[in-house]
């Protein structure tokens, strides 16, 4: 990976020399403005990977891959479902080519986000939030928003951003919740949490537990050991026959909740969800569930690999070990999708709370775990 700065009077000039340098295919990692004075410059740190950049040292570009090739060296074209594409071009061509535009739009449009443009109390909230490590498109957004209604609080339009729906809303009425994330978010945890939650709120409710691991993992463990010291119901139900049995004997609960386990490989969650043979249940939700210290690049891979129509929220856990909260509202922009609940603390009881705005602004901008206030009080 080769990385350099390079400086011009302006935003363009300074993204004319990289391309002129590394060409169409740098990234751009950061866009600053430099004051001097009474004048300011552009700074543009750029990079290119010489294994996939652009014709660089006789190596190929993203735009110039052999004809029919993905780029993975096995010669085989990927699908344009769509149709969309012209004869003989690469989806894989067309989407490292929207990244790049992306890149330099964004390089282009930050430096002219005057902050004096908007009022005292909104460049102090949207330099908090750049300090949150709030991503440039939320920040652009923001910023655009507020520059058109001076008069107008950060609040509004950060929940355009991410929505909150709580899990006890009327939203979530479905019997079956499907619990999906990567290994390590405390998916089981989370789970657990949530069903001795409902439990206690409705001690007569039918509420059965689900592990959808085959066996490889310690969650069922976990859930069968719980399920017992609490009265809920437990079942495993790894593949579609165990899963069929599931749904047959669904009349007997109120509330299903399936711990499923990481994705492997190469799948996606649509993909594990028809193998299961849920894709055609329409009395099913998944929900998301992250914690919030994964790296941006990360972000966009899980939201690519998640992304499916039974995909309905988010939840977030493992709040009290993180740093920043920036994440929660750069993966809402990401999937679009609401937060339904947030998670945090050590133990199973009194840690998971379902979503609701002021509990999201109160972490973003002070850092104050849901129900803090509430057991500093008792």
């Amino acid at each position: 990976m080769q990385v350099k700065t390079f400086k011009g009077t302006d935003a363009q000039t300074a993204l004319a020399r990289v391309k002129a340098e590394l060409g169409d295919d740098a990234i751009i990692l950061n866009t600053k403005t430099v004051r001097s004075g009474s004048s300011k410059s552009c700074e543009i740190t750029a990079a290119i990977d010489a294994t996939i950049g652009q014709k660089v040292g006789g190596q190929m570009s993203c735009g110039q891959k052999a004809a029919g090739g993905n780029g993975n060296g096995n010669g085989t074209a990927q699908r344009d479902p769509g149709g969309y594409l012209p004869a003989g071009e690469n989806p894989a061509d067309w989407a490292c080519e929207w990244r790049q535009i992306k890149g330099h739009l964004m390089a282009l449009v930050k430096p002219q986000m005057n902050m004096d443009e908007l009022t005292p109390r909104q460049r102090v909230a949207l330099k908090y939030l750049e300090r949150e490590e709030v991503d440039t498109q939320v920040m652009l957004k923001v910023f655009l928003d507020l520059k058109a209604n001076p008069e107008l609080p950060i609040l509004p339009v950060l929940e355009s951003v991410a929505p909150c729906y709580g899990f006890e809303s009327k939203k979530w009425l479905q019997k079956f919740h499907v619990f999906a994330g990567p290994a390590g978010t405390g998916k089981t945890s989370c789970l657990v949490r949530l069903a001795l939650r409902e439990k206690s709120l409705k001690p007569k409710a039918r509420i059965c537990v689900v592990a959808s691991d085959e066996g490889q993992g310690k969650g069922r463990l976990v859930l069968r050991h719980y399920a017992d010291l609490s009265g809920l119901a437990f079942r495993e139900a790894g593949n579609a026959e165990e899963m069929e049995t599931l749904l047959k004997e669904s009349h007997k609960f109120d509330l299903i909740l399936v711990d499923l386990p990481g994705l492997t490989g190469t799948h996606s969650l649509a993909e594990r969800l028809a193998d299961l043979g849920l894709t055609g249940c329409r009395d099913m939700a998944a929900h998301l569930v992250l914690s919030p210290y994964f790296s941006a690049s990360q972000y966009v891979e899980i939201a690519r690999r998640y992304a499916c129509p039974q995909l309905q929220s988010l939840i977030w856990t493992k709040l009290d070990e993180a740093c920043t909260f920036g994440a929660l509202l750069n993966m809402a922009r990401l999937t679009e999708l609401p937060v339904s609940a947030l998670s945090y603390g050590p133990g199973l009881k009194n840690s998971i709370s379902p979503a609701k705005s002021e509990m999201l602004w109160r972490l973003i901008f002070k850092h104050t775990l849901p129900g803090s206030e509430a057991r500093r009080t008792a």
